[in-house]
C-alpha cells in the first residue's frame, strides 16, 4: 500500500500551517503556528489508518457519534449496516459510530494551491458506500488557511431526486501546547442540553446550558447539544494563546468532550444531533438544492 501523502496548506500572512490527508479520509492531521502544534495527535494517522483512532480533524459521515442501533427507517424500508463491512465501525456496546469515512482512500482532489485543498467524494457511483446510506450525491470539503484561521465548508449536492439526511459533523481535538489541560479555560456559547444515557445516547430529556467559561481542572466533558446559534464561537485558551472555534453555517449541534487522562478539548460541529438519522431529527440537502454548512478555528 502507497504511502499516505500529505498536503501541506500555508498562510499568506503568518506562519501558520494545515497539513491533510486526502488519501486518508481528507483528514486535518496538524494545525500549526511555527511548529507549535493545536490539534491533539493522540495516536497518530497511522492508527487512523488502521484501526479508526481519531486524530487531529476527521470528518464523522454520514451520521455523527452514535446511532442506537445498527439499522435505520428510509422511505417503508430499512437499512442494517454489518460491524466491520463497508467502513463501518462499532463503539464497546456494538453500536455504530462516527458514519463510514473513517481513513476512507476514495477522495478525489479537484483544486489546490498554496492555501486552498478541495476534495470530492461522488456517493452516487460506489456501491460500498450507497449499501450503507443509499442517497446518492457529491460530498464536497474545501478547507482554506488565511489570516491565522483555518474554514473548512461542506457541501452536499444530491444526484437524484432523493434529498440526503445531514447528520455528519467533524471531531477537532484542540490543545493549548505546553500548559497543562486543567488550567486551560473553554468558553461556551448558550445551547441546549441533551443528557445522554450510559451508552453515550440522548435520553429525549433537554435542560438549558447557559455557557460561560470554565477552567477545566480536572472536569471530564462529553456532553451533546443542540440549539446552537449560526455564529457560536467557542474559545479555547491558556490565559495567553487562544484557540476560537466558530460554527458559521449550518451546524446547530455540537458535542464537547474532554476527556481527564487526555490533553485535549474536541469542540464537535455536527449538523444534527447524536442519533438523529434514526430518530429523523435532521435536516436534509433537496434536489437541487446544494447544502452548504462552515465551521472555522483560529489560533490567537
Amino acid at each position: 500500500m502507497a504511502e499516505p501523502q500529505p498536503v501541506t496548506l500555508r498562510d499568506p500572512s503568518s506562519s501558520m500551517t494545515a497539513t491533510y490527508v486526502p488519501s486518508a479520509g481528507m483528514i486535518c492531521t496538524s494545525l500549526a503556528d511555527d511548529g507549535v502544534e493545536f490539534l491533539g495527535q493522540r495516536r497518530g494517522v497511522q492508527a487512523y489508518i488502521t484501526s479508526g483512532k481519531t486524530m487531529g480533524i476527521p470528518i464523522l459521515y454520514p451520521w455523527a457519534n452514535r446511532l442506537s442501533a445498527a439499522k435505520y427507517a428510509i422511505d417503508g424500508g430499512v437499512v442494517t449496516l454489518t460491524p466491520g463491512v463497508a467502513g463501518v465501525r462499532t463503539d464497546e456496546h456494538g453500536v455504530p459510530i462516527h458514519g463510514v469515512l473513517g481513513a476512507y482512500p476514495g477522495w478525489r482532489v479537484t483544486e489546490q494551491s498554496a492555501n486552498t485543498l478541495v476534495a470530492e467524494v461522488n456517493w452516487s457511483d460506489k456501491p460500498r458506500l450507497l449499501a450503507t446510506f443509499p442517497f446518492p450525491h457529491i460530498l464536497t470539503m474545501a478547507v482554506t488557511l488565511a489570516e491565522r484561521t483555518l474554514t473548512v465548508e461542506t457541501t452536499v449536492t444530491p444526484s437524484a431526486a432523493a434529498p440526503v439526511p445531514l447528520c455528519y459533523g467533524y471531531h477537532p481535538y484542540l490543545q493549548i501546547p505546553g500548559v497543562p489541560r486543567a488550567q486551560w479555560q473553554l468558553q461556551s456559547p448558550p445551547m441546549r442540553h441533551l443528557p445522554v444515557d450510559t451508552w453515550g445516547l440522548p435520553t429525549g430529556a433537554t435542560e438549558e446550558w447557559a455557557g460561560g467559561n470554565i477552567t477545566l481542572g480536572d472536569t471530564e466533558l462529553d456532553h451533546g447539544f443542540d440549539e446552537v446559534e449560526e455564529g457560536s464561537v467557542f474559545t479555547l485558551t491558556d490565559g495567553d494563546r487562544r484557540v476560537e472555534l466558530t460554527f458559521e453555517k449550518g451546524y446547530r449541534a455540537a458535542q464537547l468532550f474532554a476527556p481527564p487522562t487526555d490533553e485535549l478539548v474536541a469542540v464537535e460541529p455536527m449538523a444534527a444531533p447524536t442519533d438523529a438519522l434514526r430518530r429523523d431529527n435532521h435536516r436534509v440537502a433537496a434536489a437541487g438544492a446544494p447544502d452548504t454548512s462552515r465551521f472555522s478555528i483560529r489560533v490567537g
